[in-house]
């Protein structure tokens, strides 16, 4: 096991915030979707940041550890659901706006490099540690491969009348 903090600080305030910060938008933005529909677009989030951080944070190879140490704590779980506020966003941001087909791969672009941001700012808090030759700039293409597959999701809620 690794160590790689042990006091309480930035990580640990970068999530909560995020967390906090998310929900409260998530909650007080104009509603768009049904609760059942929020609640599946919210899970996307969390979903999609557990799958990625437990299939390439778990040996043999463990290309990056999240928080203060490399095994699973609360906080790690925690920041799972700091994701929920981002896919929300991604759906209610994409369906006000409503805009033209030809422009999804801008729409999804300008999300995977916002996100890009988001997970910079993380890493100098601390909240993720890069290892075995893994680099921050590998995240990108996941961004887009998640949120392309969340487009085709909006689609088919939209095709099944759900949105």
């Amino acid at each position: 096991m690794i160590v790689y903090d042990t006091r309480f600080n930035a990580n640990e305030w970068f999530v909560i915030v995020g967390l906090c910060v998310g929900v409260v938008l998530t909650v007080v933005f104009p509603k768009r979707f049904s609760r059942q529909v929020a609640a599946v677009f919210f899970m996307c989030g969390v979903y999609s940041g557990f799958f990625f951080d437990h299939s390439l944070s778990v040996e043999p190879v463990s290309f990056y550890d999240v928080n203060d140490v490399s095994k699973f704590q609360m906080m790690d779980f925690i920041s799972y659901w700091m994701y929920g506020a981002v896919s929300y966003f991604f759906f209610y941001i994409y369906d006000r706006l409503q805009p033209k087909a030809s422009y999804i791969p801008l729409y999804i672009l300008v999300w995977s490099l916002a996100c890009m941001g988001a997970e910079w700012i993380a890493v100098l808090c601390g909240v993720y540690h890069y290892s075995h030759g893994y680099k921050f700039i590998y995240c990108f293409p996941i961004y887009l491969l998640v949120q392309s597959a969340w487009m085709a999701l909006y689609y088919t809620f939209k095709r099944k009348g759900f949105v």
